[in-house]
């Protein structure tokens, strides 16, 4: 098998639900060794979210891929003392409790200052270890809305509105593996250390909003929602086809606004003097709107793409994942892996970025509670089968 950027980093995930477990399942995925830590009676909660099939989420087989379950119950006194002994072995530790747990816990940074000055301590919350929202609870919802995202999505005057995803919490993990990769390269160098890695789930929000900041402090602008457009670029739009189907087109460049126009017959407005910038489009969008409306009503979906795309003109439909995984280009890109569950094949999302040289790739999936504990604790932690026996029967494990 190729070799793997993060080949030879242990990782020990304490987090659990979606923005710590996705961090772990990127590392994972490009060769780190994650083992993942959760409750001996019930697990991840995530084994239980959404879809479930044979007593599994199917969402679980995904996330928790190249993982190794490993039961601790942390609130024993013995467990946490396996889990200290596990992050002494480990070369990063991802948790998203509540600011406090770990120190609660007797497992902080702090406590392995000393003993572990290698240690990357990736922190996940809603809003930071520090600050006066540090301890509020933070779900991904609230997050997006404080963060910025939710005012600027949806319609004017309306509700705003969510997609149907947790993306604070996604973001949240991308970040994250992001951080742990920065302090890795870091820890690298000569005379450097680990460091603790503070993400909140709003921050990661608000690294999306673009220009949003500056437009307010020095114009005094505040971005406002726009619908299926956005604000000071045109024509971008989402546009209803005789079919029923909608589709995005997007033609805001100089050059490409001339060919959408001369593609949907509109000679006049392709070359016309006030049309020429994106400033002229910007003033007259509504009128840019209703002529493309008005040609793409018309015309089935599939044959407004093929005239948009011969034209050179970026356009494109809206899929549903039934209409990504028929989609000859998604397979073409080896975007689906599959794997076996109880006999029967299952197609997980493949991950990205893609390496030519040392590409990343699902070994396992998501698997049963507590199916690596003798492992971890007899190979890593030295244990032997008695010791594991007792702390079984104890429900420390």
């Amino acid at each position: 098998m190729a070799s793997r950027p993060l080949d030879g980093v242990r990782v020990l995930e304490m987090g659990q639900l979606i923005a710590g477990p996705f961090a772990g399942c990127l590392l994972g995925y490009f060769g780190a060794e994650v083992i993942k830590i959760e409750s001996p009676v019930n697990g991840d909660p995530l084994r239980q979210w959404r879809v479930v099939k044979d007593g599994t989420s199917l969402w679980w087989r995904s996330l928790a891929r190249n993982k190794k379950s490993v039961t601790i119950n942390l609130k024993t006194r013995q467990g946490r003392n396996i889990a200290k002994r596990l992050i002494e072995k480990s070369d990063v530790v991802i948790e998203n409790f509540r600011p406090g747990t770990m120190e609660k816990w007797g497992l902080g940074p702090e406590e392995f200052k000393q003993t572990h000055d290698q240690l990357i301590y990736a922190r996940i919350s809603g809003y930071g270890q520090t600050g006066p929202y540090a301890n509020r609870p933070g779900f991904a919802s609230v997050c997006e809305g404080i963060g910025g995202l939710r005012y600027v999505n949806g319609f004017p005057g309306e509700a705003p509105v969510r997609p149907n995803l947790s993306l604070g919490d996604s973001l949240a993990g991308l970040h994250a593996a992001f951080g742990i990769c920065l302090a890795l390269l870091q820890r690298n160098k000569p005379d450097s250390e680990g460091q603790v890695v503070d993400i909140a789930l709003f921050e990661s929000v608000f690294n999306l909003l673009e220009a949003v900041v500056p437009e307010f402090d020095g114009a005094g602008i505040v971005r406002e929602p726009s619908g299926s457009t956005l604000t000071g670029i045109a024509p971008t739009n989402t546009y209803r086809c005789e079919d029923g189907k909608f589709i995005i087109i997007g033609g805001n460049g100089d050059s490409i606004f001339q060919r959408l126009m001369m593609a949907i017959g509109r000679d006049d407005l392709a070359q016309a003097e006030r049309l020429t910038t994106n400033l002229g489009r910007v003033d007259n969008e509504e009128e840019l709107d209703e002529a493309i409306s008005d040609w793409t009503r018309a015309r089935p979906s599939d044959k407004v793409l093929r005239i948009l795309t011969e034209a050179d003109v970026p356009c494109g439909p809206i899929y549903s994942v039934a209409d990504i995984l028929n989609d000859k280009h998604f397979n073409a890109r080896d975007l689906f892996e599959s794997v076996t569950i109880n006999g029967a094949p299952l197609k997980i999302p493949a991950i990205t970025p893609k390496l030519d040289g040392t590409p990343g790739r699902t070994e396992w999936p998501g698997g049963e509670i507590g199916a690596h504990t003798e492992d971890v604790l007899s190979n890593i932690l030295g244990l032997n089968c008695q010791t594991i026996r007792t702390f079984r029967q104890k429900g420390v494990i």
